[in-house]
């Protein structure tokens, strides 16, 4: 039987993609998958994900205002809270680069007009007591800040296209794909699938697939890990008390209220442990959890206390640490996306740019700047930037 769509994928974005695919008329999808659906073995497995307006760069935030309405869909056709608001407070210290950093906060955000507040030391204190903060320490607050409850997003997307007619096959493994000019045939150890269309959404395993799909570009994967920390004063760190939040410095820590799990969830971004895709690990280590812990012991002391549990995902990143979100050059029906590790909170509308790729060859969202032909991808001696 042939389909009009394949989705390689059913993690945040595969099954983002099925849903809104399965919404045209005369769809007819299958999503592979090699592990069970909405599974924790993917980027998505964990609870929570950032959401927000705050971004280093216009490129994102244009994109931002349209996130927030696909995920006020999905939640209306589920039934499902997904988005839970809780504000996000970007904080600096008085270095230089900590303080560029935030400033590219604020341009972004004026530059689109989303409004925010900026904030003293006194007043993030005042605030939010649980910061234990020096007076060299400033910081931006955007109201819509908040968390996507990730693996809940994956189940309604995954409820919502199963719904509407949509084939999934868990527990197969892709192991390779035929692209011609206008079908293509995916490879699986329980037989071949044709359809008219592909959308390729395999995260960190994507770079096995890459030479079926005349793709080259450089796939660096980075072992990430956040530590949980219950403590005897976790009813101070609810969604209602205390927000969202990134402290941008030297290295960038970010962390969460309570939500999911009993416990404050923390991390650091780019950990750079640099991994080959078979090298990947599903349980947190103990020294990772200690830096975590140090962080916690001078910012936010009444958050310390045992370690609840620690969890991995892996960033894949191109070489600009960007989105990749295009169809591939020469093949309009085939269609990638890599998130490179910060893509949760945008998974509902890249599965609906996707969608609208393959359906009505264009979209009117700004997706230029995650371009396939930029120079980051066709640039063999572009150097990596793995920016936040």
């Amino acid at each position: 039987m042939g389909y009009t769509h394949i989705v390689i994928g059913a993690g945040a974005i595969g099954s983002a993609a099925a849903y809104w695919l399965s919404r045209r008329p005369g769809a007819s999808v299958l999503v592979v998958e090699q592990f069970d659906l909405v599974n924790t073995l993917n980027s998505s497995g964990d609870v929570s994900r950032i959401i927000r307006h705050a971004y280093h760069s216009t490129d994102y935030t244009k994109l931002t205002p349209a996130m927030f309405e696909a995920w006020a869909e999905v939640e209306e056709r589920s039934g499902l809270q997904l988005y839970v608001k809780t504000g996000g407070l970007d904080l600096a210290t008085s270095a230089e680069s900590s303080l560029a950093e935030l400033a590219a906060y604020r341009s972004a955000l004026a530059a689109e007009r989303i409004p925010y507040e900026d904030l003293a030391a006194a007043e993030i204190r005042s605030r939010y007591p649980q910061w234990r903060i020096d007076d060299d320490v400033t910081g931006m607050y955007q109201e819509a800040g908040g968390l996507i409850d990730i693996r809940k997003s994956v189940a309604a997307h995954t409820s919502l296209a199963l719904a509407n007619g949509v084939e999934f096959l868990p527990h197969t493994k892709v192991s390779g794909v035929v692209v011609r000019p206008d079908s293509v045939t995916v490879r699986t150890e329980r037989g071949d699938f044709d359809a008219d269309n592909l959308v390729v959404a395999a995260g960190s395993w994507l770079g096995h697939l890459m030479p079926d799909l005349g793709l080259d570009y450089r796939l660096t994967l980075s072992q990430e890990q956040v530590s949980y920390f219950t403590s005897q004063r976790l009813a101070d760190f609810t969604p209602q008390k205390f927000p969202i939040w990134i402290f941008h410095g030297e290295t960038a820590f970010y962390g969460f209220p309570v939500y999911g799990e009993p416990a404050v969830k923390l991390a650091r971004d780019m950990r750079g442990r640099f991994i080959a895709s078979d090298e990947r690990v599903f349980e947190g280590d103990d020294a990772e959890a200690a830096l975590l812990r140090g962080f916690l012991e001078q910012y936010l002391p009444g958050a310390v206390g045992p370690v609840y549990a620690n969890r991995t995902c892996v960033y894949d990143m191109a070489p600009d640490r960007d989105f990749v979100l295009d169809t591939v050059p020469g093949s309009p029906h085939v269609a990638v996306f890599n998130g490179a590790g910060h893509a949760g909170k945008f998974a509902s509308l890249v599965g609906k740019i996707l969608a609208e790729l393959l359906t009505d060859g264009a979209t009117a969202h700004p997706i230029e700047p995650f371009s396939l032909r930029r120079p980051a991808i066709t640039d063999p001696s572009f150097e990596p930037v793995f920016h936040l």
